[in-house]
């Protein structure tokens, strides 16, 4: 079971890696998000490889994948699909949008209205859209990455805490080390840059590590530690909102899944530790007073990682 998922791990990583540079660790962490079909939101400045990443993680699946170019003229139906009437026959048939799709991309997502961005509130959640009083399902695995720009840029509509909950993880790429920028100028060449991603799985494939990661194994000790973690969120002092049931699943499954990355069959307290920031930081939410003092999401989570008491063996 694990020399699969490390077989497609590393295809995924070694084919991400050839286009997004110097970013290693943010793109394990980015397949181990696939790996759970969760769903990815790339925060960070323009320019910095959000949309690169995003396009190498859906290129190098065999499978279907579109792209969302959010603006704050976009329409729900847009994203969704809409009924188009067929003269013909006189009758409406339903047109898919986008979200139809393994893979979807929403670009700079925080761009669109709130009430466009509560389109993707039910297929992230259900795999399904329903329209005009009917149900939908999606193809699977589906999986949204979406990228996002600082909540302090001109025209960004924060994204509301119940669409942040449905993201499994929330990563930033950050700039380049010199020595990699140097490289990435040496490289570049316009016509190489538009050249297609070479898939290295299909989604056919993908669903079946998705399903052998779920049968990771995870001793009682570390559902423990996730709770525990869970609910010294829910009761800081500068936090108005802590990590919901939702959020301990996200953390329980994305462990899962670096531990399978890392060519093991079980979880570990270290595993819960690396992806608790990127499955974590963006389901809380500060009160008023801490964010006028400062107060930072990430700092608050690595306090509670050290506060918190760490199961000694795997039995817990």
């Amino acid at each position: 079971m694990v020399g699969d998922i490390t077989a497609v791990v590393q295809a995924l990583v070694k084919n991400i890696d050839g286009v997004v540079r110097g970013k290693h660790h943010e793109i394990r962490m980015a397949v181990s998000c696939l790996l759970t079909e969760g769903h990815l939101l790339l925060d960070d400045v323009p320019g910095t490889g959000k949309t690169s990443l995003a396009k190498a993680v859906a290129g190098s699946i065999a499978g279907t994948w579109k792209r969302v170019q959010f603006t704050p003229d976009l329409l729900p139906s847009d994203i969704t699909g809409v009924m188009v009437y067929d003269q013909s026959n006189g009758s409406f048939n339903f047109r898919e949008g986008p979200v139809f799709a393994n893979v979807l991309i929403g670009d700079e997502i925080n761009r669109g209205s709130p009430k466009t961005q509560s389109a993707l509130l039910e297929v992230m959640e259900e795999r399904q859209v329903t329209t005009d009083g009917t149900s939908r399902l999606v193809p699977r695995p589906f999986f949204v990455v979406a990228t996002q720009n600082p909540k302090d840029f001109q025209g960004t509509f924060p994204l509301p805490d119940v669409q942040l909950d449905r993201f499994t993880m929330r990563i930033s790429l950050g700039y380049t080390d010199h020595n990699t920028e140097v490289r990435v100028l040496e490289d570049y060449n316009r016509h190489r840059r538009d050249q297609p991603i070479e898939a290295v799985t299909d989604a056919e494939q993908l669903e079946r590590i998705i399903e052998a990661v779920d049968r990771i194994d995870v001793a009682t000790g570390v559902h423990d530690y996730i709770v525990r973690i869970a609910a010294a969120t829910r009761e800081h002092p500068d936090l108005r909102l802590g990590i919901s049931t939702r959020g301990t699943i996200a953390l329980l499954r994305a462990s899962r899944a670096w531990a399978a990355t890392a060519e093991r069959e079980f979880v570990t307290p270290d595993d819960v530790q690396d992806v608790a920031a990127a499955v974590c930081s963006h389901r809380v939410a500060l009160t008023p007073e801490a964010e006028l003092r400062g107060a930072d999401t990430n700092s608050i989570m690595a306090t509670l990682l050290d506060e918190v008491p760490v199961p000694r063996s795997r039995e817990g």
